[in-house]
């Protein structure tokens, strides 16, 4: 495979999808282990994805020769100290996406970035077994649903738009 940055931006996109696809049969299937291959397809997709998210990064960083061009981390190049160094319209996108909480792009930031939280333990309501019209009230944030398959396909849709419009513009420098 050719040694140029967008190659490794499509293959994430590309690999991403067969995730997706995974994804979709293992939610189908009524093996034994189809939560685990949920589980796991989930988080290969959107592992994926934010591989594509920082091959992107690298192409922009790379066409206009940024230092920070070899980053191991999107959020690396995702910084308003970035932008304040050299003016990258493509880059201000992003910063201005990933700084949004609602935008499918903070989304995805957060979700990779939560695959490397360990899990914390449920803390149950104390019971008061000697008062029985005192019930107990959880104030804990309600559970999060895991990512749908559909929310992963429309980040990859957008990233792959997001791509395209970028490279157009690139290219016609």
């Amino acid at each position: 495979m050719a040694q140029e940055l967008y190659t490794r931006t499509n293959q994430k996109i590309y690999f991403a999808g067969l995730a997706l696809e995974a994804l979709g049969k293992a939610q189908e299937s009524r093996a034994m282990n189809a939560q685990a291959l949920i589980q796991a397809e989930r988080e290969s997709a959107l592992f994926h994805l934010y591989g594509a998210l920082l091959g992107l990064c690298h192409e922009i960083a790379g066409f206009y020769r940024l230092p920070q061009a070899a980053a191991p981390r999107a959020e690396l190049l995702l910084t308003r100290e970035v932008l304040e160094a050299v003016a990258i319209p493509e880059m201000a996108e992003l910063v201005e996406l990933a700084e949004q909480r609602e935008t499918w792009l903070a989304q995805l930031l957060s979700a990779y970035a939560d695959l490397f939280r360990p899990p914390v333990a449920k803390k149950a309501p104390k019971t008061d077994v000697t008062q029985p019209l005192i019930q107990a009230v959880s104030l804990d944030e309600p559970e999060v649903a895991p990512l749908s398959r559909e929310e992963l396909e429309s980040w990859r849709q957008n990233l792959k738009g997001l791509t395209v419009r970028f490279r157009e513009g690139l290219s016609e420098c």
